[in-house]
């Protein structure tokens, strides 16, 4: 098991797997390992739902926290294709958020789910002594749609050709050189350039965008574990072999110099709003033109073929035992 962050693959399958309660004939698919949202029938129609705890820091300022802590939340429900469409909310809020504040984060999430036609329909909200910023609830995203329209992160085939947004480490470096920007030795324009990162952690209308274009075969969020840890994720499900061409990998400003100065692996960091695309050939150019459309960075880089894991030039590419983000964050906050 690795220290911080989601559980492993061993653990999922000794603690999680074997222990789902009851045997119900409307899951159409339950928990696994690298899939983040799960679908139940309902008299025909596909009911998609995820769950996620709800991250909100202060320090980005209340209405920024709060429009990224609800995109990480419907994201993994976007990816599978199917709009979100309901939220359950659980706040446990720390006993010196202010009403004020709490009205904040609130407005921010209704604005957000007006625009997304996102309805919240229940939910949990009090204070408690022991809750502290950042993690202060957990929600539930939900979205309605056919069983057809659904894009699994296992799905990708052979001859498949795979696509990124955004690029690798976007959500780290910009958090870290937000909240930690004066104790990274980088130049100001770096650091500047750095700290745009988090207007790039927004994937749900990118992948529901995307999914809309196609034909995508396959669609994943690059959250922990980053880049490669999403691409083992979508290789091992779909039981196939990625070739990735590293040049091609898209590096927004600021990524590389931060990255390199933190010692951290761009490639092994969470990177919400980085989205990992297998698509059938013939729609390659149309998810591309759509997403450049939204003025979303895309690229190509690989394809998908027989055989199994990631290799990247050729080389082979493991799943990280460890996000390195987090001991990063420990180190600058220990500061």
């Amino acid at each position: 098991m690795t220290n911080l962050g989601k559980i492993d693959r061993t653990v999922f399958e000794n603690a999680v797997a074997s222990n789902l309660g009851a045997s119900r004939d409307d899951v159409v698919l339950g928990p696994q390992h690298g899939v983040d949202f799960g679908v139940i029938d309902v008299d025909g129609t596909a009911l998609v739902t995820a769950t996620d705890p709800l991250s909100i820091l202060p320090a980005l300022g209340l209405e920024r926290a709060a429009r990224f802590a609800l995109d990480l939340v419907l994201a993994d429900v976007a990816v599978s294709g199917v709009s979100p469409s309901h939220l359950s909310i659980c706040f446990t809020l720390p006993a010196t958020m202010t009403d004020d504040e709490f009205a904040t984060i609130q407005s921010t999430i209704h604005e957000e789910c007006v625009d997304l036609g996102v309805a919240v329909v229940t939910g949990h909200t009090a204070r408690y002594s022991d809750s502290s910023h950042p993690w202060v609830g957990a929600a539930t995203a939900m979205g309605v749609g056919d069983h057809d329209e659904i894009v699994r992160p296992d799905g990708a085939r052979p001859g498949d050709r795979l696509l990124l947004t955004t690029g690798p480490a976007v959500e780290s470096v910009g958090l870290l050189s937000t909240l930690f920007g004066d104790r990274i030795a980088v130049s100001e324009d770096v650091l500047a350039d750095a700290q745009e990162r988090l207007e790039d952690v927004y994937c749900v209308r990118d992948a529901l965008t995307a999914a809309a274009a196609g034909p995508v075969t396959a669609m994943h969020d690059v959250t922990e574990g980053g880049l490669a840890g999403a691409l083992n994720e979508m290789a091992n499900g779909a039981s196939a072999r990625f070739e990735i061409d590293r040049k091609a990998v898209p590096m927004r400003p600021g990524v590389r110099e931060v990255c390199e100065t933190l010692e951290i692996d761009p490639w092994a960091a969470t990177s919400c709003g980085s989205l990992a695309i297998a698509v059938d050939p013939a729609g390659v150019d149309t998810v591309r033109g759509a997403l450049e459309d939204r003025g979303t960075v895309v690229a190509e880089i690989g394809r998908v073929t027989e055989g199994e894991g990631v290799v990247v030039d050729g080389d082979r590419l493991d799943h990280p035992s460890v996000d390195p983000s987090w001991a990063a964050y420990a180190e600058l906050a220990s500061q």
